[in-house]
């Protein structure tokens, strides 16, 4: 049977969702342009239930970003996948190595988008947030190693209702973003009747928003150019020494996070000091899930009755625990008076009993 022609040619690239038509997700949008002009940051973490449009803002990003490969890490993917491998064999044949690249290599220069972070091994999460902090991968076997760029925005996104992440995990993502239900009627609105006019004609969804995607991409890149002369001045370090304090972080990583975030902050406004409301501004996106939940003191038992307090006067010195055996009404309930038992006198040592006829 013929091929139908049709299937024989590659299906075109789906248009993606506009950057700047996004509606109700401005801190989000924020932490991705912040990383976006420094990757070194960590990435973002984005949390939040089904259907709060995580994974369109990240491939809305890349659309953002000029020549930006978007490239997503499934949920089975190996270690030798992620970071690539090293043909050992071509090195004893011909004496090169030859690299396989990974995924962090193919996300050079663009977003690598990691669904559902919180289900992979630790070990993968692990060295995916060691690349992208370093910008840098190091692929090693049999003792032979070799090293590539790979420089791009980490996207990873959870639902916490799927499992948790490990807190030693969580403080490797730069920045984060918790995302809820919209409970607003009117924005609940104009959520989806933008979605329904991108589903309905994509093409011109995108042409009305043309000139802001390209005004924004060049925000971008000028912040990038002026990041390297951006400067923290002392009191901005005080600031944000002291909310890193407060939030009770383990660690200077909160600190560094946040000077980082609100230096490209900065950029991105055009200015090449960091002021105090600029890390006001990324404070929370970077301390939301570093911060230390404050212990609480443990409840009482059920078996543990209060004391009630002495009386003026008093004298309790001599007073005995309940746990002693008190009986009566003020003792414990249902206490056993002591039984007496008698004793029997062991035989001598040495001394068998007779036998028994």
């Amino acid at each position: 049977m013929p091929m139908n022609p049709d299937l024989k040619a590659s299906a075109p690239e789906p248009v993606p969702f506009p950057f700047t038509a996004l509606v109700g997700q401005q801190a989000l949008q924020r932490a991705l342009l912040v990383v976006a002009v420094d990757p070194g940051i960590g990435g973002v973490l984005i949390g939040g239930p089904r259907g709060t449009a995580k994974s369109t803002a990240a491939r809305a990003l890349a659309a953002l970003l000029p020549q930006a490969p978007f490239v997503t890490l499934p949920l089975a993917a190996s270690l030798e996948q992620l970071v690539g491998t090293l043909s050992i064999e071509d090195a004893l044949q011909s004496g090169a190595v030859r690299l396989s690249p990974g995924l962090v290599a193919r996300a050079h220069g663009g977003v690598l988008y990691v669904d559902e972070v919180n289900l992979l091994p630790d070990a993968l999460v692990d060295a995916l947030l060691d690349v992208a902090a370093s910008g840098v991968n190091t692929v090693e076997r049999d003792g032979i190693s070799q090293r590539h760029a790979a420089r791009f925005v980490l996207v990873g996104t959870m639902n916490p209702e799927e499992g948790e992440l490990r807190p030693q995990l969580l403080d490797r993502f730069g920045l984060s973003v918790w995302l809820h239900n919209p409970t607003d009627a009117a924005e609940r609105q104009q959520i989806v009747r933008s979605r329904l006019l991108f589903d309905a004609d994509p093409s011109a969804a995108a042409a009305c928003h043309a000139d802001a995607l390209q005004n924004l991409a060049a925000s971008v890149l000028d912040a990038q150019a002026l990041l390297p002369r951006v400067q923290w001045p002392d009191d901005a370090l005080a600031h944000a020494g002291a909310l890193a304090l407060a939030a009770g972080v383990d660690g200077v990583r909160a600190d560094l996070v946040m000077l980082r975030a609100a230096r490209a902050s900065a950029a991105l406004d055009g200015r090449d000091a960091v002021t105090v409301a600029d890390v006001d501004a990324v404070a929370e996106l970077a301390l939301h899930h570093r911060r230390q939940v404050e212990a609480q003191p443990p409840a009482p038992q059920a078996s543990q009755k209060p004391q009630a307090p002495a009386a003026q006067g008093q004298d309790v010195s001599n007073a005995q625990p309940e746990s002693a055996g008190a009986s009566g009404a003020d003792g414990d309930w249902g206490a056993m008076p002591p039984v007496p038992v008698g004793t029997v006198r062991p035989a001598a040592a040495g001394v068998l009993p007779p036998k028994k006829a």
